[in-house]
């Protein structure tokens, strides 16, 4: 490039070069002089810890250790207080029957009973009709000799009798201590077999005596009895006195 716009660019050239010179030179650090040294300062203290920074955010968990190694077993606590009582349970089915047990010993049961029939016909009146056929007498407190029940257990007993009438009208009397307790009268029918009975229950006491005997004078006893016709006599106790046995 010739001519007057060759020579600018080359004076515009020089001329940036010579600036960059001067802006390298000025750039640089003056040496260090006496009187710079006297100025330094004694070095600072350290400054305070800063404030401690905020929580993290919670990490993921991770992986499922494995099972450590069972600890040394610790004492014996002590001895809780008991709890409510818990609900019933169902009812178990039944089990099976246990083996049967030896046999006890029975308690003493008081007894006392008779049952006696006639022998002898048309029996005397106005005395106790002596029945002399013993069907049972095991505790022996009948008398067939008298004719007479004796109460050895104190309590209540219950009496009957059945009689055969024949031959004659027929009123008889139960007595306890002397003293006629009911009475049974039936009407002879001739020609014919006739029944007269009667029941009671009583107290007796110990030693009380009680007996069958015909009732007024001889013209009431038709009280009859042969091989085949029974009149009988009986009585058992129901229960004894508690404040007694």
């Amino acid at each position: 490039m010739r001519g007057p716009a060759g020579f600018l660019l080359c004076l515009l050239l020089l001329v940036a070069s010579h600036c960059t010179e001067v802006a390298s030179q000025d750039d640089q650090p003056e040496p260090k002089t006496p009187c710079a040294n006297w100025m330094g300062g004694a070095p600072g203290y350290p400054g305070h810890n800063g404030l401690p920074g905020r929580d993290g955010k919670d990490g993921k968990d991770g992986l499922k250790g494995e099972k450590g190694e069972a600890g040394i077993q610790g004492p014996k606590g002590d001895q809780g207080e008991m709890g409510l009582p818990g609900q019933a349970g169902p009812v178990g089915i039944p089990g099976y029957s246990g083996q049967k047990g030896e046999k006890g010993e029975g308690a003493f049961v008081h007894r006392s009973a008779f049952s006696v029939g006639l022998t002898d016909r048309a029996p005397h009146p106005n005395v106790p009709i002596r029945f002399t056929k013993i069907f049972y007498n095991e505790q022996r407190h009948y008398d067939p000799s008298t004719g007479k029940f004796l109460c050895s257990i104190p309590g209540t007993y219950y009496f009957a009798y059945h009689l055969t009438v024949y031959l004659s009208d027929v009123k008889v009397s139960l007595y306890k201590k002397d003293k006629a307790v009911i009475f049974t009268y039936d009407q002879f029918q001739k020609n014919n077999v006739d029944q007269a009975s009667g029941s009671v229950l009583l107290h007796l006491s110990s030693g009380d005596e009680v007996w069958l005997q015909v009732y007024g004078d001889g013209d009431n006893n038709g009280v009859y009895a042969d091989n085949i016709n029974d009149s009988t006599f009986m009585g058992f106790l129901l229960y004894p006195d508690l404040d007694v046995h």
